[in-house]
């Protein structure tokens, strides 16, 4: 479990956002606790792939951002940063509009390693539409 406790609000983290890709997605974040991050964003246009469908880029890039702010919820005594050492993600549905959330947990939070696991999901039918986790190297000072 986590060595610190959670030192970071959805008011910082929406700050933070501005003028960087979370911003850019339109990502905003809706709970920040211990361990667990979440926020949400909506479908437009320039998130679109040239099918009609949200790109899975945007979706990758929102199941990152919420686990990597997530280990600010998380960190380890006398860590100094960490670094992302593997991505894995499933989808299982898409949008066209509308918005999407998700979820990020941890699931391990160990002193070398953090593994944490996103959910995106269509808030209007409740269905999952991708599942992620990935592996956080935790860095210390040398």
């Amino acid at each position: 479990m986590p060595a610190t406790t959670n030192r970071t609000s959805v008011d910082d983290l929406n700050r933070a956002n501005a003028g960087k890709l979370p911003g850019h997605l339109g990502l905003e974040i809706t709970e920040v606790a211990d361990g667990r991050v979440a926020g949400r964003f909506e479908v437009r246009p320039d998130l679109v792939a040239h099918t009609g469908y949200l790109l899975a880029g945007a979706v990758l890039s929102v199941a990152d951002i919420l686990c990597a702010y997530g280990v600010s919820t998380a960190w380890p005594e006398g860590a100094s940063g960490f670094t992302t050492a593997e991505v894995k993600c499933n989808f299982t549905g898409t949008l066209r509009e509308g918005a999407a959330l998700c979820t990020a947990q941890l699931l391990h939070g160990g002193r070398t390693t953090q593994v944490w696991d996103a959910t995106m999901t269509d808030p209007a039918s409740g269905r999952l539409m991708a599942a992620f986790r990935c592996t956080q190297v935790i860095l210390y000072p040398r």
